[in-house]
């Protein structure tokens, strides 16, 4: 009798309830998932894009059109399509403008690949004919960007300020384009060229009034802090006072629960107080010896320290903010003193003018023609909450993309314009490449035609009719010409009409949405773990640890 071969353990790798997905089926739906998301952004895209209103689960609205902004708020869980969801935060956070261009751009280079896909074209040959489009591409841009002299500094004001409207003209806020382009140059040229931190653009936020009542201080506003009754005696402006910032707590200290004074007689009591009321004393006579006309304090300034700085026309502030503190040290120059004694005079910050105002339903105080101003404060008016946010948005947007105009001074055409150019350039070269390496190319050329499609689509305009007109335009060599959802004809010459953005824009676009699509046709198998029933409660306490955290509460402890 023959003996049956022995039979094979089953092998077990993952843990019960793993999901494993595989093969084409599985990067398939991978593209599909980015499309889904790319629809959702796609109506936000150009000057007549629409807004998103969000819900998120604790019942805030949020209204806005911002790529980035949307897709942090979706919550987005599908691990593939994350992927999109960083590109835009990191265009975000790089360049600040083209979050939207940047996710549709990705998302289109799938879809234009995905039928070589499911014909069997390797995904690595793909990603090699987009990568060499891509450097093509970039090269181009480089080749045709145009430099504005900087010598000339209205020439170069001008510049900044068509970049900003630009960036501003799919917003809420286009229709007071002019006002916050300014306002935002005028920000950013506030700022130390050489560094030009953004992080120094304070922005308040005061509801009530119109977006025209917005206005840029050049130095630092702050909301008035919570004060004594002695505030109101204090003199509310000043023209050229030294300031004082510190970084100590001026109020009577209350004592501690579990501090323990036993004393004889009544005279030492008095004797503590007195001490105490010394020590503070002491520390406000250093104060007034420096001849700091404001003094300002991270920490508390408590009602005897406010009337006697106040009897002394001395204005105070206590419990300012951190970051505003910060900016006050960065425009009126000297240093935060965590001490009262010895403040030398190089300590001692000062402006040329300094006033306590009123703001909407809100007092401000507002330092102005700082000497050593690197340093501004925007604050935005408005109607509605979510509206004010989104303008805050948008001038973020629009302040990323002055910042890099300033370090670069390369631009491009917008509206679709250097994307059209770039698709003729590349279809001219694949046609010169045998092989499949010609097809992927000209799916990147197709690709980068979604720009001017989605925002003709999104005007109301004929998509079909306009490309054709600005293929035509294009073949006949005038590269800059791009959608208008304006005029009558549907397109101009977008670098005659100022329609400009920093090339850089583009160029990280570009990289950005080839990386994220070549990593998205690079994956073709996804494992999940499974869900944990329970959440994970954390590791148990030690026995009798309740009794001995109760011991002793409410009971006086034994005297030992």
């Amino acid at each position: 009798m023959q003996r049956g071969l022995p039979m094979q353990p089953t092998v077990v790798l993952l843990k019960e309830g793993t999901d494993t997905s595989q093969g084409k089926p599985q990067l398939l739906s991978n593209i599909s998932a980015c499309l889904a998301i790319a629809e959702t952004l796609a109506s936000t895209l150009g000057p007549r894009g629409m807004d998103k209103l969000i819900v998120n689960e604790r019942g805030e609205a949020q209204i806005t059109n911002d790529g980035a902004t949307i897709l942090k708020l979706l919550d987005i869980v599908h691990p593939a399509a994350r992927t999109l969801v960083d590109i835009a935060r990191a265009q975000d956070a790089e360049v600040g403008d083209g979050t939207t261009s940047v996710v549709l751009l990705a998302a289109q280079l799938l879809k234009e690949v995905r039928g070589y896909i499911e014909e069997g074209v390797s995904p690595h040959i793909i990603m090699k004919g987009f990568r060499k489009a891509a450097e093509l591409a970039i090269e181009h841009i480089k080749s045709v960007q145009i430099t504005v002299d900087r010598s000339n500094p209205e020439q170069f004001r001008s510049l900044l300020l068509k970049c900003a409207s630009t960036s501003m003209s799919s917003k809420l806020i286009h229709s007071e384009k002019p006002f916050f382009s300014n306002m935002v140059v005028d920000a950013v040229q506030c700022l130390d060229q050489e560094d030009l931190n953004e992080n120094l653009i304070g922005v308040k936020k005061i509801p009530g009034g119109g977006m025209q009542d917005s206005l840029l201080v050049k130095g630092v506003a702050f909301k008035k802090t919570f004060t004594y009754a002695g505030a109101e005696q204090q003199p509310k402006s000043f023209r050229n006072p030294l300031i004082l910032s510190l970084n100590v707590e001026l109020e009577l200290k209350a004592e501690k629960d579990n501090a323990e004074v036993r004393v004889e007689h009544v005279s030492d009591y008095q004797a503590i107080v007195d001490a105490e009321w010394e020590i503070i004393y002491r520390k406000l006579e250093a104060i007034e010896k420096t001849g700091a006309k404001i003094v300002l304090s991270k920490l508390p300034i408590g009602d005897l320290a406010t009337q006697w700085f106040a009897d002394r026309d001395i204005f105070c502030a206590g419990r300012v903010p951190a970051d505003d503190l910060q900016r006050v040290v960065q425009a009126v120059g000297g240093s935060i003193q965590s001490t009262c004694s010895d403040i030398k005079r190089e300590y001692l910050g000062t402006c040329g003018y300094f006033e306590e105002r009123q703001i909407g339903g809100e007092r401000y105080n507002l330092f102005t023609e700082c000497p050593k101003a690197k340093t501004c404060t925007l604050i935005l008016r408005g109607g509605a909450e979510q509206f004010i946010e989104e303008v805050e948005r948008s001038l973020h947007d629009a302040i990323m993309v002055v910042k890099r105009a300033v370090k670069n001074g390369d631009i491009v055409a917008g509206g679709g314009a250097i994307e059209l150019d770039l698709s003729s350039r590349i279809r001219k070269h694949a046609l010169s490449i045998p092989g499949k390496l010609q097809l992927v190319m000209i799916a990147f050329a197709k690709a980068l035609e979604v720009i001017p499609r989605q925002i003709c689509d999104n005007a109301g305009l004929d998509s079909t009719d306009i490309l054709n007109k600005l293929r035509m335009k294009h073949a006949n060599g005038e590269q800059w010409y791009g959608v208008d959802v304006d005029g009558p004809e549907g397109i101009r010459n977008n670098l005659e009409a100022f329609v400009w953005e920093p090339s850089l824009v583009k160029v990280n676009a570009i990289n950005s949405a080839t990386e994220a699509a070549c990593l998205i046709l690079s994956v073709d198998e996804t494992v999940r773990a499974p869900q944990n029933e329970a959440q994970n409660p954390g590791p148990r306490a030690p026995p009798g640890t309740a009794q001995r955290a109760l011991r002793g509460r409410g009971r006086g402890m034994p005297r030992r």
